[in-house]
């Protein structure tokens, strides 16, 4: 190492010296090693957001597409320095929501540690027990923020169709699906009546799938409701990425 530190000759032909460049090699990969096999959550805390950068790629907006049509959230910070985003789910969805946490952690994206069960005050003094994780925050994932709220309201955005990939769709009906006689509804109340019909049009495009936007039976909040004769259609689709406890929702 002492060899290529110096700029000159010296340095030039000390790394064709195999010894040298083995040290060098050895010393390289030890750090890696220490990096990211013993504290990647460490060593990722400490990465401002302003330094993660992207452009992050079609998988993990696919997953963030399927969660924020459910119950997902994205915050962004104060001073517009980065986002992150949020997802929980109640204790009796465990096994999803563990699924989904280590889908995101193996593509680095939050800290590898499993959740563990919490309790919450509820509404009506109701203790709530739930899981719940974040992502790391990124600056380079403001975008996401931008095209999904307005005002702070959450909206879906314009280029939706992008990123409603199969898995985005299983993501979304173990998030926010139920089970109604032969057919599906997808709990889509915070979405206007406009962004309901939106996405009701294009799961008939993308992937031939019959739907209808009703009322969900509270002023101004709407679901949509797949017809039992598109449901094989869908459990085709999307029983692939659905963890079994979650099946009951496809009817199976």
């Amino acid at each position: 190492m002492l060899y290529v530190l110096p700029y000159g000759q010296m340095s030039l032909w000390g790394i064709f010296c195999p010894k040298c460049l083995a040290y060098a090699v050895g010393i390289l990969w030890f750090f890696d090693f220490i990096a990211i096999y013993l504290a990647p959550d460490r060593v990722a805390k400490r990465i401002r957001s302003t330094a993660r950068v992207g452009p992050h790629n079609n998988d993990i907006i696919s997953i963030f597409t399927g969660s924020l049509l459910g119950d997902g959230h994205a915050e962004l910070r104060p001073d517009g320095g980065g986002t992150r985003l949020g997802f929980y789910q109640e204790a009796s969805h465990q096994e999803y929501l563990l699924w989904f946490h280590n889908l995101v952690a193996s593509l680095g994206y939050c800290n590898p540690t499993q959740p563990v069960i919490q309790t919450r005050l509820g509404s009506g003094g109701v203790i709530r027990s739930i899981l719940r994780f974040h992502t790391y925050t990124y600056s380079s994932l403001n975008f996401l923020y931008y095209e999904w709220y307005v005002n702070g309201v959450k909206v879906v955005p314009a280029n939706i169709s992008d990123y409603l990939t199969p898995l985005a769709l299983a993501i979304w009906i173990m998030d926010d699906g139920g089970r109604v006689g032969y057919g599906l509804k997808l709990a889509t109340n915070s979405f206007s009546y406009g962004d309901c019909t939106r996405l009701s049009l294009i799961i008939y495009e993308q992937y031939g799938i019959k739907s209808s936007v009703q009322s969900a039976g509270v002023p101004n909040q709407y679901i949509i409701y797949i017809w039992s004769e598109s449901m094989p259609i869908l459990r085709e689709i999307v029983r692939p990425y659905i963890v079994p406890s979650m099946l009951y929702k496809l009817g199976i």
